[in-house]
């Protein structure tokens, strides 16, 4: 199978790369290194298989050319910067919504007809059903980072309708796991490195999350796209766990072995649209045979393992 990866410089698509080298598929990888590493990839370009192509999925004709003569699509280019979302709206829109808009007519100019796509539990807003399901009643969107990536989930339905694509929407909770480059760990580290005494925690740290470690959500995705979608399939991909974020907080702590005086910003919220309560129902998912084999704390401390091996991730990320 010949492969196309966008994103492929990121967290989740350089792991996604790899993985799919090893299964012994070609992969063309497209990054336009906003965020991407080159450091990412080292393990691909030891393969005669990996093509990267360094470009925009803003860039149609471009993004098109690339995307020539492969056979599945995995969309993981995307704007992830969810607390700032309000800061620069425009970005939300151009990078998850319209990027994903690009990479179907891409599909379409070149006869691509699957498209494995990363959307976020986000979308949910703040269901009043938890463990929450596929087919929850959608809630009003509280963050720009989901309003887009819904109306990404919205175009790729569409065009599997009217085009006979087959799509395949993955809605992950938070990801952990090596090449993590942003998210609570990733601050919470860089903030006890400067100062262990005392960390800074926004909202109450009573906030609940679930997590998910990145080779159990590659796991996942491959094994769903082992059974053909007729048109599209819906799956919520998690763990049947949730934590506190000042679990996670003590975890982290105790790792380092400091024990640092923890000041609140108040409130259950860290951020406007940060949903105080995040844990989905993934009884679909584990209905094909698929199983977590990573805990949330187990990801916390290989999170941070990461973290502390490659300080490099603070330089290039300022």
């Amino acid at each position: 199978m010949k492969t196309f990866v966008t994103g492929a410089a990121g967290f989740i698509g350089s792991n996604v790369v790899d993985r799919l080298l090893d299964d012994g598929h070609e992969v063309v990888g497209y990054d336009n290194f906003s965020t991407g590493q080159e450091r990412f990839l080292v393990h691909a370009h030891h393969s005669d298989a990996f093509c990267m192509v360094h470009g925009d999925v803003l860039d149609l004709p471009r993004l098109s050319a690339a995307m020539s003569g492969c056979d599945v699509v995995f969309h993981f280019a995307a704007n992830a910067d969810v607390r700032f979302g309000l800061d620069h709206p425009k970005r939300d829109l151009e990078q998850n919504t319209i990027a994903t808009f690009n990479v179907l007519e891409a599909m379409r100019a070149t006869g691509v007809k699957r498209i494995a796509f990363s959307s976020t539990g986000s979308i949910y807003g703040e269901p009043s059903q938890f463990p929450t399901p596929e087919n929850v009643a959608f809630p009003l969107q509280t963050s720009l980072y989901g309003a887009s990536k819904l109306a990404g989930e919205s175009l790729i339905q569409a065009y599997c309708e009217g085009y006979g694509f087959e799509g395949y929407i993955f809605r992950f909770v938070s990801i952990l796991g090596e090449r993590y480059s942003h998210g609570h760990i990733f601050d919470f580290y860089r903030s006890l490195r400067e100062n262990p005494d005392e960390l800074r925690v926004l909202g109450n740290g009573r906030q609940r999350k679930s997590y998910l470690y990145i080779q159990d959500c590659i796991d996942a995705i491959l094994l769903a796209m082992q059974h053909p979608a007729s048109c599209v399939h819906v799956y919520n991909l998690g763990t049947d766990e949730y934590c506190e974020v000042n679990q996670s907080i003590g975890w982290i702590t105790e790792s380092l072995g400091v024990k640092p005086r923890l000041s609140y910003g108040g409130g259950e919220r860290g951020w406007v649209g940060d949903s105080p309560f995040i844990f989905l129902d993934c009884s679909k998912i584990r209905s094909l045979g698929w199983t977590p084999k990573v805990t949330i704390r187990d990801g916390v401390i290989r999170t941070l393992d990461y973290l502390r091996a490659n300080p490099w991730v603070y330089e290039v990320r300022g």
